[in-house]
């Protein structure tokens, strides 16, 4: 295999913080590699050494010649003065600009320059990749072709860079973060991308389902040192956890080895001379690898929350538009201890309003939000870091509280509280803004969850979190004793956390699915097949309910199996209306959680038996 970029001992300082030191690792051609490591460890600032936007202090970059780089940033470079469609196709390629002067010409109606492009377009085969680019800008939802940059929202300037990347072709991926601002169904879109591309991948992510299935290789940048896993995200998970061990391992058998070497440095000091050089030397280096501490620092969160009474949240034919828009439509329900509830819904749908309006920060149109006694808010809004970034970070703590209490009834002070969520003393009096993005997230999530909430709000507590603070994060919340709302497209981890799903589907409609995302994603799967089956059916001029050839002309069934395709006639119908009965039944949002999983196995036993008959009514109707 072809290297495709090497990078050899370096090192990066930021002021007086070493980020990393004589770290090496190569990227070859066809591999698709993700960088794993802790927040404030360097990562982006890496990326940034081997795009070329910064230098190492120390170290090679080699970049193999005639290759082109793509980066997409966590935060785009993007000209404000260009339209969208002007910076897309900015880059400098034939095909593009063809394209580009094809799509002005049919934007300004110009059949002369429409005719001549054409064949110029036919010459470089531009009509596929027109197709394609098109493709790209259709899945990110990029729409707003003649708007100015500079009017974008951010979700939408990284949509944008990741569209005019993807777009550019370029022989090598750099990706910063790719799936922050995009929705799941984007999120799935692109994973599907770029398991499919030629392109050689080196990737930043936190999204665990994205990583195991479009990663083939990762690296884990630890202690100064890289370690490689040939294999993807559950490889890695297992082979990290062997290495941990045999580290632990090997440090245990170096500290029995040094009780005896010390006994040997410490007799008497007229007798150094004569000991061996090499063993001494080698006593030093064992003394350092005893010394060595390979357990985790994890994220230990155990704080306690306040009490919950009878009445949560209770929300009664709610609505809420904004002009031309509408979010939430005639909603009811009842909030129960305990519960955990993941929402999902394309960009756009409400999902942030929702949040809102549960937390009383906004008024709903109509209806009642009738909220308990007992109940207070923690929430962690996508853009609610405010710190004041000439503030150090044990003042933004002790704002809050001096002293935090925990859930065995003792006390931890606030430099204790930092320390437990990797702020280590000698970082907790440094300014703000020298944290790294997800640190300052991390800071943000001690805040929210330090002021002792009993129902915790989340909007996308996700984004910029490294995986290591991720797992500790779900097994607080699975371990948390109150109720909690998410609002995140990481899969894995609502997978890991929801009990059920408030799906919003757009123009109001708020669907309560009893199940986390994988359940409802393989559901969503069931009734595309589902449809493609009716619509075949509908293709050929067949009816489930009607068939329009007498059962008598079907020559080919045998009596039994006409009167099973007469009785699958009546099956069906009555199979599909006791369905629709039950989803309406679920989307009332009045069933207590019993009855709420009872009838969603039952609505489940349905379907499943509605596929087998369809399916068998198709295979009786192809005979005839």
């Amino acid at each position: 295999m072809k290297p495709y970029i090497q990078a050899e001992n370096l090192s990066k300082r930021w002021g007086e913080l070493l980020l990393f030191e004589d770290i090496s690792f190569t990227v070859f051609e066809g591999q698709k590699v993700a960088l794993i490591a802790k927040n404030g460890t360097g990562k982006s600032t890496l990326l940034d050494l081997l795009a070329g936007k910064e230098t190492p202090d120390n170290g090679l970059i080699t970049l193999t010649n005639d290759i082109k780089t793509g980066y997409f940033e966590q935060i785009p470079h993007l000209n404000p003065n260009n339209t969208v469609i002007e910076e897309i196709f900015e880059a400098e390629n034939e095909q593009l600009k063809t394209i580009k002067a094809f799509e002005l010409a049919v934007a300004h109606n110009n059949q002369e320059e429409i005719t001549a492009i054409s064949s110029k377009m036919d010459e470089l085969n531009a009509w596929t990749f027109e197709v394609e680019i098109k493709q790209i800008l259709t899945q990110l939802k990029i729409s707003f072709l003649e708007q100015k940059v500079s009017e974008l929202s951010g979700g939408q300037k990284k949509r944008l860079a990741l569209a005019k990347i993807l777009i550019d072709k370029p022989d090598l991926l750099i990706l910063d973060e790719p799936t922050n601002h995009l929705d799941l169904e984007m999120i799935e879109w692109l994973e599907d991308y770029l398991d499919k591309t030629k392109a050689t991948l080196l990737m930043v992510t936190h999204d665990r389902y994205f990583l195991d299935r479009v990663c083939n290789e990762i690296l884990e940048m630890e202690d100064n040192q890289i370690y490689r896993y040939l294999g993807n995200y559950s490889y890695f998970l297992e082979k990290r956890e062997e290495r941990i061990e045999m580290q632990q391992a090997s440090v245990a058998k170096a500290k029995n080895l040094l009780r005896t070497e010390i006994e040997w440095m410490r007799r008497m000091p007229q007798a150094r001379s004569h000991k061996a050089k090499y063993r001494i030397n080698a006593f030093y280096d064992l003394q350092n690898k005893a010394s060595h501490n390979f357990r985790e620092n994890k994220v230990d969160i155990g704080i306690q929350s306040a009490r919950l009474g009878k009445k949560i949240v209770e929300l009664e034919n709610v609505s809420k538009s904004y002009p031309g828009v509408r979010l939430i439509e005639n909603f009811s329900y009842k909030f129960q201890r305990f519960e955990k509830v993941g929402i999902i819904g394309k960009n756009g749908t409400g999902k942030s309003t929702f949040l809102n309006v549960i937390s009383n920060s906004i008024t709903p149109d109509s209806g009642k939000v009738d909220i308990g006694e007992t109940i207070k808010y923690g929430y962690y809004r996508q853009d609610g870091i405010s710190f004041n970034p000439k503030e150090k970070v044990i003042e933004a703590v002790q704002k809050i509280a001096e002293f935090i209490q925990f859930e065995d009834g003792t006390k931890m002070s606030a430099t204790q509280m930092l320390t437990r969520f990797l702020f280590p003393p000698e970082t907790q009096y440094n300014f703000i803004e020298k944290l790294s993005g997800g640190e300052q997230r991390r800071l943000y999530l001690c805040t929210v969850l330090m002021q002792n909430p009993n129902f915790l709000i989340l909007d996308e507590p996700t984004n910029d979190l490294d995986i290591m603070t991720l797992n500790v994060l779900e097994d607080y919340l699975k371990a948390f004793g109150g109720c909690v709302v998410i609002v995140s497209h990481d899969r894995f981890f609502m997978d890991k956390i929801v009990d059920h799903l408030f799906v919003f589907e757009g123009e109001g409609k708020i669907i309560d699915f009893p199940g986390n995302y994988t359940i409802y994603r393989n559901k969503l799967e069931e009734e595309q097949e589902r449809v493609k089956i009716k619509e075949k059916a509908r293709q050929e001029g067949k009816s489930v309910a009607h068939v329009n050839k007498s059962i008598a002309d079907k020559k080919k069934l045998s009596f039994s199996e006409k009167r099973e395709f007469e009785q699958l006639e009546k099956e069906i119908p009555e199979l599909e209306n006791q369905a629709l009965e039950l989803e309406k039944l679920l989307n009332t949002g009045n069933l207590p959680h019993d009855k709420l999983y009872e009838k969603a196995l039952e609505l489940d036993k349905i379907k499943t038996l509605l596929d087998e008959k369809e399916f068998r009514w198709l295979e009786l109707s192809e005979l005839g």
